[in-house]
């Protein structure tokens, strides 16, 4: 009986651990996320502030490449837009997966009281 719930325990606490693994990854990507739109907010301020007689560049590889500030404008809202999808979505996968490790937690919790009283009957 012991032997059983000990493998129980084992295998719901390499279900935690890994979500635990999985949680960590969404949350390393999401501030990556977050450094990526503070960087393109910042961008942005900046493109409001120009006038249309200004000239923009863009980096294409090792080169700058003249854009114009329209087109700068577009490709950098686009961005933020698509930023701001991310993020969502990132937090959304996060909130299942905390649910999820709660639940595992919970498990872990009545499988180790579980087998403890199996240890201390025999």
């Amino acid at each position: 009986m012991a032997e059983i719930l000990q493998r129980k325990l084992q295998a719901e606490l390499e279900k935690y651990q890994s979500g635990q693994k999985e949680l960590s990854k969404c949350l390393s990507a999401r501030q990556k996320l977050e450094a990526q739109l503070t960087e393109n907010s910042i961008v942005q301020e900046e493109l409001t502030l120009l006038e249309s007689t200004n000239e923009v560049y863009k980096l294409v590889g090792p080169v700058l490449v003249r854009q114009e500030i329209q087109e700068a404008k577009s490709t950098v809202n686009k961005r933020l837009d698509y930023i701001n999808g991310e993020i969502k979505r990132y937090e959304l996968q996060m909130t299942e997966l905390e649910k999820r490790s709660e639940q595992h937690r919970e498990t872990l919790g009545k499988l180790q009281q579980d087998f403890q009283r199996a240890q201390t009957r025999a």
